[in-house]
């Protein structure tokens, strides 16, 4: 089973923000956190938050290991534009974009193995006598 997280409407161009997920994609989520920490990309920051939230995620919700953790699978989407004006020369307005994106990660690794609970003993109880 894999687990994911998903950063949605973060304000950076798609095009821009893919660059950066295709350096890590495949890799496991450690080297993947150590290249985007050197990566001199503002877009990269956003990355590394999604992917650690998805080592968090596979971590504390559902028990797998987190130093076998593995990106199965990282995709940038794009998200709402909001439509917006520059002033131009001779009075005019100029349209443009303000571009938005939905980074989604997916991990995948080893479960841990779970602890059985050990038996309890029943107490025992002792008969008063009168």
């Amino acid at each position: 089973m894999s687990v994911k997280a998903v950063a949605k409407g973060v304000q950076m161009s798609p095009r821009k923000v893919a660059v950066v997920a295709a350096l890590v994609r495949g890799r496991t989520v450690e080297d993947a956190l150590t290249i985007l920490e050197h990566t001199p990309r503002r877009s990269a920051s956003p990355v590394i938050k999604v992917i650690a939230s998805a080592k968090a995620n596979a971590d504390h919700n559902h028990g797998y290991k987190p130093n076998t953790l593995r990106i199965v699978e990282i995709s940038v989407t794009h998200g709402p534009r909001l439509k917006r004006y520059r002033p131009a020369a001779h009075g005019r307005a100029l349209p443009f974009m303000k571009r938005s994106s939905h980074i989604r990660v997916v991990v995948d690794g080893e479960l841990r193995e779970t602890k059985k609970p050990a038996a309890a003993a029943k107490p025992v109880v002792e008969k008063e006598t009168k």
